[in-house]
C-alpha cells in the first residue's frame, strides 16, 4: 500500500487480497533477520494447520497438523536450517504451535529450499495477519477469510510472485 513498505496486495485472479509484509519490506537479497519479505517467484510447498483450533481447511495442497513440538530451524549453522524440525519441551526455536492466532494456517513455500543457502532467510510463511495488520519478521500475513479462501484455489503448481 502506498507509502507503508510493511503493506501490500496479494492478487489471486481477479482478486486483491490486502496482507502485512515484514517490517523490512520487500528485498531481493534477503538475510536471515533483516525482517524483509523477499522479492521473487515461489511455490506453496504444504499447509500446516492448527488442528485443535480449526477444521481441515479444503485445499489441493499436502496437509500436516501443527504438532506441540513442530518447530521451524533459524539458524544458519545449523544442518536443519530453514526446515521443520522437532523440538522437545522446554528447548528454544520458532515453535509453529503459538497461544497466538497468526500460526493457525500455515502456506509453506519454497524460499531458500533449493539451494538451501545459509543466512539468506528462512521460516518464510503465509500466515493469518494481527488485527492491526502490524509488520511480519519477513512474511505474508492475511486474514483468515483470506487464507481460507486461497486455500480452496492453490496446488503444488501455483506461482506465488513476491514483488
Amino acid at each position: 500500500m502506498a507509502g507503508n513498505p510493511s503493506r501490500g496486495w496479494l492478487i489471486a485472479g481477479q482478486r486483491a487480497i490486502p496482507v502485512a509484509l515484514g517490517r523490512g519490506g520487500i528485498r531481493a537479497n534477503k538475510r536471515e533477520g533483516d525482517g524483509a519479505t523477499p522479492r521473487g517467484s515461489f511455490r506453496p510447498l504444504r499447509l500446516w494447520w492448527r488442528v485443535d483450533r480449526w477444521p481441515r481447511p479444503r485445499t489441493p495442497l499436502p496437509v500436516r497438523p501443527i504438532a506441540q513440538q513442530d518447530a521451524w530451524c533459524e539458524d544458519p549453522a545449523d544442518r536443519h536450517y530453514n526446515r521443520p524440525v522437532r523440538l522437545a519441551a522446554g528447548q528454544g526455536g520458532d515453535r509453529l504451535r503459538r497461544d497466538d492466532h497468526l500460526y493457525d494456517f500455515i502456506i509453506e513455500i519454497d524460499h531458500n529450499v533449493r539451494p538451501r543457502v545459509a543466512g539468506r532467510g528462512s521460516a518464510v510463511f503465509l500466515h493469518l495477519a494481527r488485527d492491526n495488520f502490524g509488520p511480519t519478521a519477513g512474511c505474508v500475513a492475511m486474514t483468515r477469510a483470506s487464507m481460507l479462501w486461497l486455500l480452496s484455489r492453490i496446488g503444488p503448481a501455483t506461482r506465488i510472485e513476491i514483488g
